[in-house]
């Protein structure tokens, strides 16, 4: 028996989850519903949806929580939620769909980056909005669809996240039904790249340059929405819930692994990685210039950097070489061979580097390769590389606040214990290695539950700690090799912004 329940989303980019919590905080057994789904991708780097099948989707997985808990008594009080950051598309004037839903991973606008470093300071920029430019980021993207795709611009009303879309599509605005307004959380907007994090609005001078008056944007709001009578209609557990504003899938990371102060960081290795620092305050006055900063909400500022490579190297190497070995043994087969065991240097860019360069130019590189090395020391050589970008990350968000703990999580961790292990390894750090399976889910709900004031603050739970220690001899090997890798880095991509 609950009297009171929150039901979480998790709107990733490759899977769409739901479930029921309890006031604690603790998730409600046999209510998880997970919808897997992919984004689009084509040879010229673009990774799409399509926004109304997108939203079907999620709407689908809200009932198919609903279906599993009808024996759940207890009211639903809200809906919390996480999205994947960056995506980016149009509406028009009644609210449908101008375009695809362009996600971080579409680099179709990477030429107009140098564009817009040439007409800013990036530095600046940076300093203004968190964001260095990039084409995962709005700025970019609006300026290539400006360019070349007239028709979607002319019929465009607003730009908007997908997040804002679902809201929408959703809910009631803050008046009535009649209200044409689009809301976004403060904790979209600011990853978007077009949001001043300083002035907390959108960015003035990017949107001259880009030719988007304010009114093509959507409004900034931090309170819940109700949701839309007709869609309640046949949803009644939902008819006194409210939508809650939707938060970043990286920062609800970092509440459901209780990384939430300046002492510690989440790092998550799924298809993609990062690592990521949370905190109550204002963005640091020096944001790093390989790290980006967004705002959860009025009051708390997340700093970090993340991978465009991450377990989607590893897949598609392995299947680019047709290892047909199961994970786990391809595991034991790296731990007998040692660190770095190969003496291969691997850049680890196939799909574009993010942080800390952010070079749109940078792509995949595999160095010192001879006839003796085989599939497995390609494996270990990228896995290896990926750790080493892990601590490019670290060392630059040390600058930001002393990390004493690290916390891991994600699919790739759970796949691969001798990746996590490799991590400790080069960042001579021990780990402790999350056992929350549904971190972003639970983060969101977290935060949702402390705007209710149903918890004092999400800072407040204890976690299991799981801990990893790192192998000092290996840790040495790990230097001179990573010391190898800044060395091809830089004279790879040292002529190339």
């Amino acid at each position: 028996m609950h009297s009171e329940l929150i039901l979480g989303l998790d709107i990733g980019s490759s899977s769409i989850r739901g479930a029921l919590f309890d006031i604690r905080g603790g998730l409600v057994p046999n209510t998880l519903y997970r919808c897997e789904r992919n984004f689009t991708t084509s040879d010229h780097s673009g990774a799409e949806i399509e926004a109304e099948a997108a939203f079907e989707r999620i709407v689908s997985v809200m009932d198919g929580v609903l279906e599993r808990s009808t024996d759940v008594k207890g009211e639903i009080k809200g809906v919390a939620s996480c999205t994947f950051w960056h995506s980016l598309l149009g509406i028009g004037g009644k609210g449908e769909p101008t375009t695809p839903v362009y996600g971080w991973a579409d680099n179709r606008s990477g030429k107009y980056v140098d564009e817009l470093r040439n007409r800013f300071r990036e530095t600046s920029v940076h300093d203004r909005t968190g964001a260095r430019f990039h084409s995962s980021f709005w700025p970019a993207k609006l300026l290539w669809l400006k360019n070349e795709f007239p028709d979607f611009w002319d019929r465009t009303d607003r730009w908007i996240s997908f997040a804002d879309f679902v809201k929408m599509r959703l809910c009631v605005p803050q008046n009535s039904e009649r209200d044409r307004r689009v809301f976004t959380s403060v904790a979209m907007a600011s990853a978007t790249g077009l949001y001043n994090i300083r002035k907390d609005g959108w960015d003035e001078e990017l949107m001259k340059f880009l030719e988007i008056a304010r009114a093509k944007l959507p409004v900034t709001e931090t309170f819940p929405l109700r949701f839309k009578k007709q869609f309640v209609k046949s949803r009644p557990r939902l008819s006194d819930a409210t939508f809650h504003p939707s938060i970043g899938d990286g920062s609800a990371g970092n509440i459901g692994s209780g990384c939430v102060n300046k002492r510690s960081a989440a790092l998550n290795l799924g298809t993609s990685g990062a690592l990521r620092m949370m905190y109550k305050g204002p963005p640091p006055k020096k944001i790093p210039s390989g790290l980006w900063c967004y705002l959860l909400d009025n009051k708390r500022s997340i700093v970090g950097g993340a991978l465009s490579d991450g377990g989607g190297v590893y897949a598609y190497l392995k299947k680019t070489l047709n290892v047909e070995l199961a994970d786990e043994e391809i595991g034991e087969e790296i731990a007998r061979r040692g660190a770095d065991a190969h003496g291969l240097t691997v850049m680890p860019f196939f799909f574009g580097e993010r942080s800390t360069g952010y070079n749109e130019n940078a792509r995949g590189h595999i160095l010192g390769l001879n006839p003796s090395h085989d599939a497995i020391d390609i494996l270990q050589a990228a896995m290896e590389s990926v750790a080493f970008r892990f601590a490019e990350i670290l060392g630059d968000l040390i600058e930001v606040s002393k990390i004493e703990e690290i916390v891991v999580s994600g699919g790739a961790i759970a796949a691969s214990p001798v990746w996590t292990q490799i991590i400790a390894d080069v960042l001579g750090r021990e780990l402790i290695v999350s056992d929350e399976p549904e971190a972003s889910l639970r983060g969101a709900v977290l935060l949702a539950l402390e705007s209710l004031g149903k918890i004092d603050s999400i800072d407040s739970f204890p976690y299991e700690k799981n801990r990893l220690a790192f192998h000092p001899k290996c840790h040495e090997i790990y230097k001179t090799a990573r010391k190898r890798h800044i060395s091809a880095y830089q004279k790879l991509f040292k002529d190339q912004k």
